[in-house]
């Protein structure tokens, strides 16, 4: 059995779906939500499956603790799901499978301070004809890490930034977890 980590910042849409994907396979798991967030609706999420969750602050991703919590899982697959702190490199020395899904077709509109409604408001502003979702590797930069999977999306009837958010949030619900489901079974 593979074992999945998810790390989420806020509400975990994402998460759940991949929670619910992965639930009744037998090869690959989630087995424990991570979350910067003490209030963070993802926390509720988890907790409605049965997950357990591990809350932290900013000082303990980086001080050893959140890397003593992954040694304890041994996970096989970290997936940040709308996970805002910059992924530490202590953890990627020792666990290089990380990967991210943003709400953009990267290389536009990544980097810091993009992310959610950022991203679909810049979009927006540009008068973008599509936008989309990338899901990469995680490296030491935002959102600069090896791409796996790119979809697009028509936004030309798009009149809003929430508007964008709901026709992304339908491409990652779709496509993040089969792309996880692939990636860990070719691992």
């Amino acid at each position: 059995m593979k074992n999945i980590v998810l790390f989420a910042s806020g509400n975990g849409s994402n998460a759940e779906e991949i929670i619910k994907y992965f639930k009744n396979n037998n090869q690959s798991t989630v087995v424990a939500v991570f979350s910067n967030k003490q209030e963070a609706k993802v926390l509720d999420r988890a907790k409605n499956h049965n997950l357990p969750a591990v809350v932290f602050n900013k000082e303990q991703l980086n001080d050893g603790f959140v890397l003593e919590k992954l040694h304890q899982l041994q996970p096989d697959l970290i997936v940040l799901a709308g996970f805002l702190l910059k992924f530490p490199e202590s953890i990627l020395k020792e666990y290089p499978k990380v990967i991210n899904i943003h709400p953009a077709l990267l290389p536009k509109y990544g980097g810091k301070g993009m992310y959610g409604m950022n991203v679909h408001q810049a979009v927006l502003e540009n008068k973008e004809k599509e936008t989309g979702i990338t899901i990469h590797y995680v490296n030491e930069h935002y959102d600069e890490g090896e791409f796996i999977f790119q979809q697009s999306v028509n936004i030309e009837d798009c009149k809003s930034a929430e508007e964008i958010a709901n026709k992304i949030h339908e491409l990652e619900h779709q496509y993040f977890p089969e792309v996880i489901g692939k990636l860990i079974t070719n691992h």
